[in-house]
């Protein structure tokens, strides 16, 4: 059971934004977004009409879930820089979460999750095992990793465990457990399996918020 407090999750690390806000163990109000630009004009506010919904604001938030990829460089970058100024200006923890983790929330361990990647290619990450990274790898070698175990996420040609949780739930849940035991003013970082084909930003400044 998760803990009696308000924690918004959201994710922008695709050609989507996708949110959710959650009490405790309740889901109060989620959307997703196809969107294959304009993710940084329209994220705050697809955020504030997920707030809204509920009938919350800003100042409630106990915590901040934020996917930080692997993904679109641009979009990744977007969604951490608006969670760290959140969190700075609400005085809150911001928890980064990988996709991949978050596909496989609740499923049982150990387990591959995958997520497509550029040029015929996955990302993959096995949850549960002893050596947990994440590794960008040609379809063929996915194919050959998920007949090993269970798996979540789309696989050509493969079956594969459907996940049943929405990204931006996943993520809420997962900083949810997390956010009361995060060091004091650890920040959530961009996870990039490649290197970016452009230069990092600066941290984003404090959002002023009404």
């Amino acid at each position: 059971m998760l803990p009696d407090r308000l924690v918004l999750g959201f994710d922008t690390s695709a050609a989507h934004c996708a949110a959710a806000l959650l009490f405790g163990d309740q889901v109060l109000a989620q959307t997703y977004v196809t969107m294959h630009k304009g993710q940084a004009e329209n994220l705050v506010p697809i955020l504030e009409d997920v707030l809204a919904q509920a009938g919350h604001k800003w100042a409630d938030l106990a915590a901040i879930g934020v996917g930080t990829g692997p993904g679109n460089f641009t979009g990744i970058r977007i969604s951490v820089a608006l969670a760290r100024g959140l969190a700075m200006t609400l005085g809150i923890p911001a928890v980064g979460v990988t996709a991949l983790e978050a596909q496989a929330d609740g499923l049982e361990r150990p387990i591959y999750s995958l997520i497509p990647a550029p040029r015929d290619t996955y990302y993959i990450q096995s949850l549960g095992a002893d050596v947990d990274v994440i590794e960008q790898i040609p379809l063929v070698e996915a194919q050959a990793r998920v007949l090993e175990g269970p798996s979540v996420g789309p696989v050509d040609t493969t079956e594969f465990t459907p996940s049943n949780v929405p990204l931006a739930v996943a993520i809420a849940k997962i900083a949810a457990r997390r956010f009361e035991f995060q060091s004091e003013g650890q920040r959530p970082t961009p996870f990039y399996v490649r290197s970016a084909d452009a230069a990092p930003a600066k941290d984003a400044p404090p959002v002023l918020l009404d």
